[in-house]
């Protein structure tokens, strides 16, 4: 949720805002809901301090007294009416865009830097058809268990997983992490309050019917709840959270080539980075972030760029996004690996997570999240990029010791 002082103040450049994300959004509705609910608080706080007196009142004052009640109830029931509006209206309302981000769609994100050498095209297996073969990848079984694009790992793939996990958890503590599994249910709230609409109408989310639960699409969500109505220290922050979790997401039915095999899914787990800190802070935080995930992929010698995501692909919570993409021999393109968002104060509004500035006055914090690693798409690259003429997968250096073998 945005500030709605900064909105009556400046409501062009919010209606830019949401129309250069493809929004729609009627800001002109917003402010007229939030007049009327002005209006209405102070007819509703005039007549409560009538009421409120002192001393047994004499019969004209009862009579009065009689005739403020009367008006206060019927104005009460409006004004709850016209403030569950205006909430609605607000959430509606997209985060601010930071300055110097690409205007456009996806094709017109910016890139920003580029690390490693982008190998030619190797007449190499894609991953799903190596890892079929290997034994490492079954989604004819997942489709039996449970439908189209969910699948079965086994061996290898398993363990390279759990490699990966092995070298990330230590890396990530020593940069001040604190590891957290989460539940992987949340409610509508706590969804909607990071930015995720799971009963809109766009259909992304798995619901539980007839219960106030949603499986998460990423540890994202939990995280942000995790401090939801809280008044957090000053001296704590910058609160810092790496959460493990599957992600449930409805969209891998999405057609086209580039959500083949494990590259778009119904489910698949996650490492996410999490940062609650001071808004003076945020900037230096999401660089933070970003340098971790570059240093990720240097690691594993992973060819990789970094792109400034346009204004038309961001969602409504973030304020400035980059993505990491590596670079396919196989597919002889860049795809994406990770993301990483400042969401500013957006989230926190709309979940109430505040700290206290330098005078003492509650202050809404900043939040930022950060893929450590989605482990899906991270074995697709390392088989893309260390797949060997002969049909083996070599282990990434960094990777031998917590994989045990320098081949898959």
């Amino acid at each position: 949720m945005i500030d709605i002082k900064h909105l009556r103040e400046h409501p062009d450049i919010f209606r830019q805002s949401a129309t250069l994300r493809g929004i729609t959004v009627d800001i002109d509705a917003v402010l007229k809901a939030d007049k009327k609910r002005v209006e209405l608080i102070g007819q509703v706080d005039q007549l409560r301090a009538e009421l409120n007196v002192k001393g047994k009142p004499d019969a004209a004052r009862l009579k009065q007294l009689q005739t403020a009640k009367a008006k206060l109830e019927p104005l009460e029931d409006q004004l709850a009416n016209t403030e569950e509006r205006f909430q609605e209206l607000m959430q509606a309302v997209p985060n601010l865009l930071a300055p110097e981000t690409p205007e456009g769609g996806e094709g017109d994100s910016r890139q920003e830097k580029t690390w490693g050498k982008a190998e030619p095209q190797r007449e190499f297996k894609d991953h799903l058809t190596l890892a079929e073969a290997k034994g490492w990848l079954d989604f004819e079984r997942g489709a039996k268990v449970a439908g189209s694009k969910f699948y079965f790992t086994r061996g290898a793939l398993v363990k390279l997983e759990l490699a990966l996990q092995s070298m990330l958890y230590p890396m990530l503590e020593e940069r001040g992490f604190t590891l957290m599994q989460v539940p992987h249910l949340a409610s509508t709230r706590i969804m909607n309050g990071t930015g995720f609409n799971p009963r809109g109408n766009e259909d992304q989310i798995y619901r539980v019917e007839d219960q106030d639960l949603n499986l998460i699409a990423t540890a994202e969500i939990p995280l942000t709840g995790y401090h939801a109505d809280e008044i957090i220290d000053p001296t704590q922050l910058p609160l810092m959270y790496a959460g493990f979790s599957p992600a449930y997401r409805l969209e891998a039915g999405a057609y086209g080539a580039i959500s083949k095999g494990l590259y778009r899914v119904h489910q698949f787990n996650k490492l996410e980075m999490y940062v609650f800190c001071q808004d003076s802070e945020s900037e230096h935080w999401h660089q933070e972030l970003i340098k971790i995930e570059e240093e990720i992929c240097q690691r594993l010698e992973l060819p990789y760029r970094l792109l400034r995501i346009a204004s038309g692909d961001l969602g409504a919570s973030a304020y400035k996004k980059y993505d990491l993409e590596y670079w396919s021999p196989v597919d002889m393109a860049y795809r994406e690996l990770t993301s990483c968002s400042n969401c500013t104060d957006y989230q926190a509004r709309r979940l109430n997570i505040r700290t206290r500035n330098a005078d003492g006055k509650p202050v809404f914090v900043h939040t930022l999240n950060g893929t450590a690693a989605a482990f899906s798409r991270l074995p697709i690259a390392i088989m893309d990029n260390y797949q060997t003429r002969d049909g083996e997968v070599r282990v990434p250096k960094a990777l031998q010791s917590y994989y045990g073998a320098d081949k898959l």
